[in-house]
């Protein structure tokens, strides 16, 4: 797989560390655990869009694009870096908001990544929830071109086969840290979302022949519809890299038993595991993608799903700024 051949613009700071967690480890009496700390890629305060937007803006500025049009949820991660890359690259970001998560406070809207997105001089055109969000993008570009802009519209999460070699990097440089290191992974285990993260992992491990499998938290779908997604992006990059053979359906694993009411909808697992990440390891979890990984990741550990002597690494996704969204439910000091 030669990644050299497509456009892209330098905006991650890689490798991420590779670590230890070896007090939750001990504390869950569990697998080693290591984490992966994508939300250290430096854009932003980091996350795992940042990685993909190296190729995704390449590919904006290939096709001569002076803005770039893209969705999400109101706390969207991958909005707020985003808007950062548009900054860093003298780009125009307009940006549609889905207002997805019911019952949250008044500065849900304005508060944690949002304030970050008008900081880095987006604007936000707020939707209702249930729309095609990404055809929504496309007609909001298709304006934008009518006006005299070149758009360039990039789908939510950056999840195509585009956005998905990011993550094809990503497992490549992980096998080679945990080859430097000495570490023979057993499982790999994160939030998967919009699926690129997960698809673009899959097709990189297929694709190099590092027989790691990968297990997604899905944070909004049922088991079925996220498996078939991710599959079906995986399948596509791999196109994209002329991977030979394509995906495995049994190579793509999504869990769906830690969603909870929905999509951004607090439950008490993810609660209970930013707190433990936080009080064990120093380490910040997102409310909406990387707490509820981390939920599943401690539920099957209790459930015995891995064995004491395997070793397993959590793929941080980042999104540490959505805390900021949720103090009501995630209080601090005395709890």
């Amino acid at each position: 797989m030669h990644l050299a051949r497509f456009p892209r613009v330098r905006l991650c700071h890689r490798p991420t560390p590779l670590e230890p967690m070896d007090r939750l480890g001990r504390l869950l009496g569990g697998p080693k655990l290591f984490v992966k700390r994508d939300d250290c890629t430096g854009l932003a305060t980091g996350g795992n869009k940042t990685r993909k937007l190296d190729f995704l803006m390449g590919a904006a500025l290939a096709r001569g694009a002076d803005t770039v049009v893209t969705q999400g949820a109101v706390q969207s991660n991958h909005v707020r870096q985003t808007a950062a890359a548009a900054a860093r690259l003298g780009l125009k970001c307009h940006v549609l908001l889905e207002r997805r998560v019911p019952d949250r406070p008044a500065d849900y809207e304005t508060t944690g990544n949002v304030f970050l997105d008008r900081l880095f001089g987006a604007t936000l055109d707020y939707r209702p929830p249930g729309l095609d969000m990404n055809a929504e993008a496309e007609r909001a570009g298709e304006a934008l071109a009518a006006q005299g802009a070149v758009p360039y519209v990039i789908p939510g999460g950056g999840s195509n086969p585009t956005g998905a070699l990011g993550y094809v990097e990503a497992a490549l440089e992980l096998v080679r840290q945990a080859d430097d290191m000495g570490i023979a992974i057993d499982h790999i285990v994160h939030a998967t979302g919009s699926t690129g993260t997960q698809a673009g992992l899959v097709a990189g491990l297929v694709g190099s022949n590092a027989h790691i499998p990968v297990t997604g938290i899905s944070v909004r779908q049922p088991r079925e519809v996220q498996e078939a997604a991710v599959h079906k992006l995986a399948e596509e990059t791999a196109g994209l890299l002329g991977v030979q053979g394509g995906i495995p359906r049994d190579r793509v694993v999504a869990n769906s038993d830690y969603v909870g009411g929905g999509y951004g909808v607090p439950t008490e697992g993810m609660a209970e595991a930013v707190r433990l990440a936080a009080r064990t390891e120093g380490l910040l979890l997102d409310p909406v993608y990387s707490g509820k990984g981390m939920a599943g990741l401690i539920d099957l550990i209790r459930k015995g799903r891995f064995g004491r002597d395997e070793t397993v690494v959590f793929l941080h996704t980042g999104g540490s700024v959505g805390l900021f969204a949720y103090q009501d439910v995630l209080p601090g000091e005395g709890t």
